[in-house]
Formats: structure tokens, sequence, C-alpha cells
């Protein structure tokens, strides 16, 4: 489990699909040996994670797609489906605001960035909450970006709708935004948390309607800072799920907040500042452990919330984490120059078992996404990479007992595969 604390999670050498130049501006993306379009198959529900179609197989989301063309329009959100061996891609489906987005205003919103997924209705099939641009003047209060985009047996097919931040639940006129899913009241039900203002956050108590009401709400909760983080995870296994909160994107101090019966009410442990946190089992297994990756080391926190500190002489600062050689301890994927990955286990996380993942490709390269696509009960690597705005490589590396990932990508396609859709 893992908590990606970044505007770009998991970058290896720079943000966002435009930081390699090499391409020629204008150059048009093309579509090489892209599998044909196959119908989504569908499921009748299940409780696996991102399973947008309930067939108990985990599912992709891509956003940042590459472009027919330099400096256009991003054509939405893609989603690549799962099946018994793993993602398949040629079940995909593109995600537009011209198609699903709900009205705000008279006006369709322009873009649809995913921030976030879970089952909000707990009908057995994964919500996506996005983020869009509502019509705002500037004046008062601004109205909610986030929308919600329900699961079913086809997949993300129908029209979003508006989140319902209640008035109540909301504090000063900053955005409600940085959703985070997490069962924080521990009554089985999936909860939101957003962002207030001024050290408040909005607490949403599971589960949603499908006209995306929460089912109940309280008045904000004070918060040790303003960014909510996520995944959640429950830290000190008491039931209840925690998250993390930071004082600002970039280089920031993190707190961990632990979740009871009223919600994520309680602070936890202070972290050291930080680019990016992950949390997962590296050591012992009593609770939960935290790595902070900075530019010269990462810190680590064993045993939360009242850890045991240590430090992995790691120069990346982007962490992600998973368990991807099925022995019950998380293991830690570092991004710098290079992607690595130290093997977690009962004395925590050391340099002896390092692996090193050579990019799928020539270009940017970031992870994207860490979870266990092909049912084998082991974590596998999700690695973009971007050549410009018009050609990626997306790999999938899949977990393996010996080696932590296999030594070549199980499965790689391009996104340039949602054009024309």
């Amino acid at each position: 489990m893992s908590v990606a604390a970044t505007v770009c999670a998991g970058l290896l050498a720079a943000c966002g699909p435009g930081a390699d130049t090499s391409a020629p501006v204008g150059t048009p993306a093309h579509v090489m040996k892209a599998p044909a379009v196959l119908p989504v198959p569908h499921g009748t529900g299940s409780k696996v994670a991102d399973d947008f179609n309930g067939d108990g197989h985990r599912d992709l989301v891509l956003d940042d797609l590459v472009k027919a063309q330099a400096h256009t329009d991003d054509a939405g959100i893609g989603v690549v489906y799962g099946g018994a061996h793993g993602l398949t891609p040629g079940a995909r489906q593109l995600v537009a605001p011209q198609r699903q987005g709900a009205r705000v205003g008279g006006q369709l919103p322009a873009v649809f960035d995913a921030e976030e997924s879970c089952d909000l209705d707990r009908d057995g099939f994964t919500d996506l909450i996005v983020s869009t641009d509502p019509p705002y003047d500037g004046q008062g209060r601004p109205p909610v970006p986030l929308q919600v985009l329900f699961g079913s047996p086809a997949g993300l097919t129908g029209t979003a709708v508006v989140l319902d931040v209640p008035d109540r639940a909301r504090f000063g006129n900053d955005w409600p935004d940085q959703p985070v899913c997490g069962d924080f009241d521990g009554d089985g039900a999936r909860d939101l948390v957003v962002h207030a203002s001024e050290g408040r956050l909005s607490f949403l108590r599971g589960p949603f309607t499908r006209q995306g009401r929460p089912r109940a709400v309280a008045p904000p909760i004070p918060s040790p800072a303003n960014v909510p983080t996520g995944p959640s995870a429950d830290v000190n296994r008491d039931g209840y799920d925690d998250l993390l909160v930071r004082a600002a994107e970039g280089t920031a101090a993190a707190w961990v907040v632990l979740g009871g019966p009223q919600g994520p009410t309680r602070t936890g442990t202070a972290l050291p500042a930080g680019i990016d946190v992950a949390l997962g089992d590296f050591g012992r297994g009593r609770t939960l452990d935290a790595a902070v990756g900075a530019m010269g080391e990462t810190s680590l926190r064993y045993d939360l919330p009242a850890p045991e500190r240590a430090v992995l002489a790691s120069p990346g600062s982007m962490l992600d984490a998973g368990d991807f050689d099925g022995d019950g301890h998380s293991d830690l994927v570092s991004s710098g120059s290079r992607l690595k990955v130290f093997r977690g286990g009962t004395a925590g996380l050391g340099a002896k078992d390092l692996v090193t993942v050579p990019p799928p490709a020539t270009g940017t390269s970031r992870v994207v996404a860490v979870g266990d696509f092909d049912g084998d009960r082991r974590d596998d690597l999700v690695v973009r990479t971007y050549r410009g705005e018009t050609r990626d490589t997306v790999a999938v590396y899949a977990g393996a007992a010996a080696g932590l990932l296999g030594p070549r990508p199980a499965v790689t396609f391009s996104s340039s595969e949602f054009l024309g859709l």
C-alpha cells in the first residue's frame, strides 16, 4: 500500500508529458500495431480495487494521453480493462468530458483529470472521481470542481454527476478538491475527504447516492495541514483508515491523521519534510511504516504512529510501494535518474537486494500504478515513458517471487491507441 504525496507521482526525470522535447513540435502521434478494440467484459460486481466493470480484475486509469498533434487539447482519460491474465489493451475506453461530463451553469467541462477511485455507492463497481473546470467569476465560494463517474457492468459508460459537498461541510473560499477515499469512520462504507481551506478538511460519510450525495456530513475538521493525500491506509491497524496531510505541494512536511468513529480527527505522527511519501509494511509488520523521499536520502519511520527512525541512502525522491514478491512485506520503488526497487523484510528496507528496472523506451519515465493486475497475489509495476506530447510507451512489469519484478515487461502498449475512440 502506498501514498504518492506529490503532484506528479513516481517521476523519474521530470514531470509531465511535455518534459522531453526530443520530438519536433507538431509531430503527429502514430498508433503502431494497436490491438483491435475488444468489448469490455461485463461483470457482476467485486471487491477488487479499481475494478470499474466489476469482473474481478483490476483496471488501469491513464491521464494525460498522448495527442494527435502537439499542443492540441487533451482527449480525456483512458481506461484499460483487466482480464484473467492481466491488462488487455484491446479492452479500452475513452472517458471524455464532451461525452460524459455533467453540465455546470449550462456548460460542459473542457477537461477531465482522474483524481481518486473507490466504490462510493457499495454496488461492487469502482467509481472514478475526476476534477473539472466549472465556470467561476472569482466572487465568493467557488463551485465544486469534482465529478463522479459511476462504474457499471459495462465500465465507466454513464454521465458524470457533480459531487455534492454541502455548505455545512465547507469552510472558506478555496476550491473543494484533493479527494481521498477511505473508510475513515470504520462503518464499512467508503468515505471521502476533500480540502476545505485554512487547515480544515471536509469529511463526507459514505455510502453515496447515485446523485453524488454523501450519507452524512459534519462541520469541517481541523487538520495540521491543508493538502489531503491518498491513498488512505489503516496505519495503526485499529480498523479505521488514516490519511496523510501535507503542508504544501512540493517539498513540505507531512502528518498522519488517524481515523476514528468521527472520521479522521486525530493528529498522529509528524513526518519530516520531503517531496513524496509512501506508506507500507516495510519492516517488522506490527503497524505500517512511512518512507519520505527527499533529494539526498529517504527517511524511514518504522511502526507508526510512534515510529523508530532510520535512513535509506537513496537519491530518489519520488516513491511508491507494493509487495512485488508476495512475501507479505511491502517493497519500495524509488524514482530518480533510475527506477530502483528495494526489498522489504523483517529487518526493514536495505540496499542489499536492490533491483534496477530499465525503462521500457527512450524518454522521460514515471510510475503510473502499482497493483496486482494479473491476479497472482503479487503487485505489478506500471511505468510510462514519454517522448514529447505525441509518443509514449506504457509497460507492465509483473511481480516475481525470485527477483521482485520480471526482467522484461509482460505487456506494452501506447496511449495513442485511445485516439479516435
